[in-house]
């Protein structure tokens, strides 16, 4: 343990103070007091003690339902967890959670902890910041105005993690799966889908060629982007072995996971490939920490996806599905266009994209949306697309270039109003497609989705 300074005693008694002021003010818990600490104090991570055993989780997308499915798991078996849930993911965010869970002399109160990490933050965390498990669930295309590419958020994770951390890897992913190959790692992976392809259908893929003698890769099977199986037909390169094989089985929602040599069933939480990734990710991590099978499936038996990203009701008939869809995240939109694709029936879109960006009156860069899979919504079971938000016009534009006939698509700049273009004739499913900021406003609008379909049923009655 850092000895500890009278600087770093000085910025944890005022971070302190900080944080206790928000509280009395009933201002919502943040990142400030943190952010005061290291300014105060720039190896303030280093100096302050650390839970016994900490786990991180980092990657593009799903890291937060990873982590708050492994606090929920952990929570419901006794564990009492410091977590990063009420500040952020970057290092201020994460001192704001250890100023929470320690005493004023700065000793820790908790023995477990799950922080999420932002990608580029990693370099500022982890010489900090021991794991003993460090959990990475893929890396693929974000923003390019923050992350600009997976090679480059590769590297900065791959040069932090610290040589001790075992690390939790999706051998699907070509790209997260090579990070710091010295560490000890265990893979998971879904075994090969009906649905699985032998060639990407979509626009973008980032792991084509072979790392090591730039061959062009093939394929044993191929999920979505550079996820799948696959091997280099001139050199050795190839997907790494998995150590928590996972086969699906949606018609009894259900995932039977082939772990060194027995295989353990557990209740399937989402019907969506991704979140099912993100399940098994969490599964992965848990038998790895110890807990049993037994556990792990009570608890999963509890578990739904938070209602903020996914939620699904039926009303008179018609099923209203909110998913979240992440803005400047071109995978993650895609991925989410695949399952309202792949899903039966009569189906509206409401589509809620716009970034926090715009939200303030400004604007991100817009060509993430040229590597998104728009085309997915090109469907003859989706009869109507209603666009919303200030950059409508972009989307609408980006949906008549994928081919969807402008005869099916609405555009209203006010969210709140998308409700009212429903057609609802002939609807099985309106599913509210929003992006990660736009979580309340999503809610209400699903109200008013709820509101129409009430007063359709009354107006024939």
């Amino acid at each position: 343990m850092k000895k500890k300074t009278l600087r770093f005693q000085l910025s944890l008694l005022i971070s302190n103070l900080a944080m206790h002021m928000q509280k009395l003010l009933g201002m919502n818990a943040s990142y400030f007091p943190g952010k005061l600490a290291i300014k105060l104090c720039p190896d303030f991570l280093g100096q302050i003690e650390k839970p016994e055993t900490i786990i991180c989780v980092t990657g593009t997308n799903g890291k937060t339902t990873v982590c708050n499915m492994i606090l929920d798991v952990l929570t419901d078996h006794g564990y009492d967890v410091l977590n990063n849930k009420a500040g952020s993911n970057i290092n201020a965010g994460v001192a704001s959670s250890l100023i929470a869970g320690s005493t004023i002399t700065g000793k820790a109160k908790k023995k477990v902890a799950v922080f999420e990490i932002d990608e580029r933050s990693s370099k500022l965390i982890y010489p900090y910041i021991q794991p003993d498990f460090a959990v990475c669930t893929n890396l693929f295309r974000d923003s390019i105005h923050r992350n600009a590419h997976p090679e480059f958020i590769f590297n900065i994770i791959s040069g932090s993690f610290p040589k001790n951390a075992h690390l939790i890897l999706n051998a699907d992913d070509l790209i997260s799966s090579a990070l710091s190959p010295e560490n000890k790692r265990t893979y998971f992976s879904i075994a090969k889908l009906d649905s699985d392809l032998k060639e990407c259908i979509n626009i973008i893929n980032d792991m084509q060629t072979c790392p090591n003698c730039h061959e062009t890769l093939s394929w044993n099977y191929i999920r979505y982007h550079h996820i799948g199986n696959a091997y280099c037909p001139t050199c050795s390169f190839a997907s790494p072995p998995s150590d928590y094989i996972a086969s699906l089985d949606f018609s009894s929602h259900t995932v039977t996971i082939l772990a060194y040599g027995k295989e353990e069933t557990y209740p399937l939480v989402s019907s969506s490939i991704f979140n099912t990734y993100n399940e098994i990710t969490a599964i992965t991590l848990l038998r790895e920490f110890g807990l049993t099978k037994e556990q792990i499936f009570a608890s999963l038996k509890k578990l739904n996806i938070v209602e903020s990203r996914y939620s699904s009701e039926t009303v008179n008939g018609i099923e209203i599905v909110t998913h979240m869809a992440k803005g400047q995240n071109p995978i993650a939109c895609s991925c989410v266009f695949d399952y309202v694709r792949q899903e039966s029936g009569q189906k509206e879109v409401i589509l809620m994209l716009d970034d926090v960006f715009d939200r303030d009156g400004s604007s991100e860069i817009m060509t993430w949306i040229y590597d998104a899979d728009f085309e997915f919504l090109n469907s003859e079971l989706i009869h109507r697309i209603i666009i919303s938000g200030v950059r409508s016009a972009d989307y609408k534009f980006r949906l008549l270039m994928a081919g969807v006939p402008e005869s099916k698509l609405i555009c209203t700049q006010k969210e709140i109003d998308a409700p009212n273009h429903l057609s609802l004739n002939g609807t099985e499913k309106v599913f509210i497609l929003h992006e990660l900021y736009a979580a309340e406003e999503a809610m209400r609008v699903k109200d008013k989705v709820k509101e129409a379909i009430q007063n359709r049923r009354n107006s024939n009655v």
